[in-house]
């Protein structure tokens, strides 16, 4: 037996939810004054309820903006000031938007639930004309969120994560397992790695990628951190503390902040580097170039796969062909941090 498709939820179902007119709805919605804020309230809550938004072509036509591109970053203030893989990354979404006389609203979280909060009051209230996902976990609620929606986005994080939604993306597996090979090609046999948050999807693939990578050698350890100097130290400290037989000859770090950290670590507890532990950063940010000794790094083009980012949500937002798609893989810059162990 065939099944009866579901009737499509209409503006006219949302005022009679609500108990307005369609053209209260299309105040709420388009964010025009003449409602009390209690009957602006009450249509968003059944438009919620009916699972119904505008769609992007009635919103194009009705001259929604496109000229501000949202960003929203589950960061603390502190850590996001201090980590120049985002500093990059914005600086290359700006560089597109300004071709197109737009701007970046940009704005940090506490947490998931009110990250989605907050793209829907973006799109809702018409503030953005499409928005950029970052840091996606397992399971992530905004996939369901923009398809309910209709908000044009781009999803930076590998497709297993992002459920359908364009992408774009580095090969973190790949790289992980470069760096660990070129790692244990110079004879290291012990060999730890300083990664970020556990819930991060882009975590979880670089620990897996590990594992599978360090299988065979003597020793590998993996501590999970929240990307700052301050965990980095930490980590370091607490894996160069056991005796010389028991503890890494070489650290891999989830970003270049960390791995700072971490040749200071070593310098306090008397170790050289890289004749008694070798360190190797991610990202390759100027900070790498401007320790004693410079630090080997996986390198790419932060700024690039910010443009590219930026290039493929306004593809997506014009109806354009720009599909989910990887950026270059990043790949090993060997400096003065890395050697054969002694």
């Amino acid at each position: 037996m065939t099944a009866t498709p579901t009737p499509r939820v209409t503006i006219k179902d949302v005022a009679a939810r609500a108990g307005v007119s369609k053209g209260a709805v299309s105040l709420a919605f388009n964010h025009k004054p003449g409602l009390s804020e209690a009957t602006r309230d009450r249509i968003f809550l059944a438009a919620r309820e009916l699972g119904w938004s505008p769609s992007l072509t009635a919103r194009t036509l009705a001259g929604s903006r496109v000229d501000v591109v949202g960003l929203a970053v589950c960061r603390p203030a502190r850590v996001l000031g201090l980590e120049p893989w985002y500093m990059e990354f914005v600086s290359g979404v700006e560089s597109v938007l300004a071709e197109h006389s737009s701007s970046l609203l940009l704005r940090l979280v506490r947490n998931m639930d009110e990250e989605v909060g907050v793209q829907e009051s973006w799109w809702r209230g018409r503030q953005i004309g499409g928005s950029i996902l970052v840091d996606f976990r397992a399971d992530d609620p905004r996939v369901g969120l923009v398809e309910r929606l209709g908000l044009p986005v781009v999803a930076v994080g590998h497709p297993s994560l992002t459920g359908g939604l364009t992408s774009v993306w580095t090969d973190d597996a790949t790289a992980v397992t470069e760096a660990v090979r070129y790692l244990a090609a110079l004879g290291h046999r012990r060999i730890a790695r300083v990664g970020g948050a556990a819930a991060l999807g882009h975590t979880a693939i670089r620990t897996a990628a590990f594992d599978e990578a360090a299988g065979a050698l003597a020793g590998a350890w993996q501590v999970a951190t929240d990307f700052s100097g301050d965990a980095g130290a930490r980590a370091t400290r607490s894996l160069l503390t056991a005796s010389a037989p028991d503890r890494p000859t070489a650290i891999v770090y989830d970003n270049d902040i960390m791995a700072v950290a971490g040749l200071s670590v070593a310098a306090e507890m008397g170790l050289r580097v890289p004749d008694d532990v070798s360190l190797l950063a991610w990202d390759d940010s100027q900070l790498c170039r401007l320790t004693h000794p410079t630090l080997s790094a996986m390198s790419h083009d932060v700024h690039g796969f910010g443009a590219e980012v930026a290039r493929t949500l306004f593809s997506v937002i014009t109806g354009g062909e720009g599909g989910s798609h990887p950026v270059p893989t990043p790949v090993l810059t060997p400096r003065g941090s890395t050697a054969p162990p002694r």
